[in-house]
């Protein structure tokens, strides 16, 4: 889902909402395995000329990666603004919690299946 700053969410059938694995900022946090905090993308040469900065807008991202108890990264939970946007401590404690939140739920939904 991509959040504008004025509260406007892309509708399902927008391509806005579908980007190829190499897209975005969510494979670095799972080849890194830690939470990515980009208040303004275009702060930083290395994630600046990403594409999605130029077709979608984005120019913010909060991310942290989605670890099983294997120590499997399953993937990412991750928030992006089209503005950017002073994320600091407590996006980061929040982009935590809600990796925690779905891993727990993950795991929940793993314990009814067996």
């Amino acid at each position: 889902m991509i959040a504008g700053g004025a509260g406007a969410v892309a509708a399902a059938d927008d391509p806005a909402r579908v980007m190829t694995k190499q897209q975005g900022w969510c494979p670095h946090v799972v080849v890194r395995r830690l939470p990515l905090v980009l208040d303004d993308v275009c702060d930083y040469p290395r994630f600046a000329g990403n594409p999605v900065v130029d077709e979608f807008g984005i120019r913010s991202y909060l991310g942290a990666p989605l670890i099983d108890r294997t120590g499997t990264t399953l993937g990412t939970i991750c928030i992006v603004d089209l503005e950017p946007r002073p994320w600091g401590r407590p996006g980061l404690e929040f982009i935590k919690a809600k990796a925690a939140e779905m891993v727990e739920m993950i795991h929940e939904r793993e314990r009814r299946t067996i």
